[in-house]
């Protein structure tokens, strides 16, 4: 179980990483474009990947239709959503506004898929929930410049894409190897944003900056094809609801690179809600004890 508490959270602080990468290319590239392409580079790398490893990529037409679904909620919205809200806000505010997953996925998981939720995983969502809003009210009213209500709004739009998305997950998680479901859910993702990426085509003459193309080749690999092998391999012996929890990783980790490398604050009140962030991993993970007899 551990190894796959490690593959969630591997999983989660990688896409969180991204944030700040999605801010750069949104502020050069089309949107659409981004994601089009973020798509096509991943097909190209998990299709042969699937062949060597997994053998013959074929998947029944349940699983298929759910992988379609995955695509049009976890990839065109969740990437339309940030991508168009990180034009408006900050990476940092951004990457807060992303603290609301854990609730989304834990009450989709309860409402949804009905799966029942002990106290200690309503518990260890909410302290998520508390810590990362703290984090937000703090940057909220710390008088920071550059936030966005609506930047917010469409960031949380994605939010609720990417919500559906891992409760899909967790619907096919183990019915069809982790590679090829990845590489058909990638290529359901380029069909969907073919459409919306093809007039923005001429912008991708901006790729021939090298420092551009590494950035869209690291988002490529990172958050279409590593983070999705690592999320499916998690979920397989996961609960979706205990799987929430772990994408408290990603407004952490989006905050972080943020920190680090677009140069914003960082203060007391945004340590305190980490530290609820980490305290709801270890509440939502720490074995429980049995009680002999």
């Amino acid at each position: 179980m551990k190894l796959a508490y490690g593959q969630l959270a591997l999983a989660m602080i990688l896409v969180g990483a991204n944030v700040g990468v999605a801010k750069l290319l949104a502020e050069a590239l089309p949107i659409a474009m981004i994601a089009f392409l973020r798509c096509l580079l991943a097909v190209a790398v998990l299709w042969p990947l699937a062949r060597m490893i997994e053998g013959r990529v074929r998947v029944s037409a349940e699983v298929k239709r759910n992988l379609a679904l995955q695509a049009v909620f976890g990839t065109a919205i969740y990437n339309a959503g940030l991508l168009a809200g990180l034009r408006l806000t900050t990476a940092l505010e951004g990457g807060l506004v992303l603290a609301t997953l854990p609730a989304v996925v834990a009450l989709g998981s309860f409402f949804w898929l009905r799966e029942r939720l002990s106290a200690r995983q309503w518990m260890a969502a909410g302290l998520a929930g508390f810590g990362m809003a703290a984090i937000t009210l703090a940057r909220l009213g710390g008088g920071g410049g550059g936030g966005s209500g609506l930047g917010n709004l469409l960031i949380f739009l994605g939010v609720c894409g990417e919500a559906i998305y891992v409760l899909l997950a967790r619907r096919v998680a183990g019915a069809v190897p982790v590679i090829t479901a990845s590489f058909w859910m990638q290529l359901f993702s380029a069909l969907v944003l073919l459409l919306f990426a093809a007039p923005g085509f001429p912008a991708a003459a901006a790729l021939v900056d090298p420092e551009l193309l590494a950035l869209l080749v690291f988002h490529s690999l990172t958050a279409s094809v590593l983070c999705l092998l690592l999320w499916y391999a998690g979920m397989k012996r996961v609960p979706a609801a205990t799987a929430g929890v772990f994408t408290a990783f990603l407004p952490a980790s989006a905050a972080v690179t943020a920190l680090l490398f677009l140069g914003e604050s960082f203060g007391v009140v945004h340590a305190a809600g980490f530290a609820l962030m980490v305290g709801s991993i270890l509440l939502a993970t720490w074995p429980s004890r049995r009680l002999p007899g």
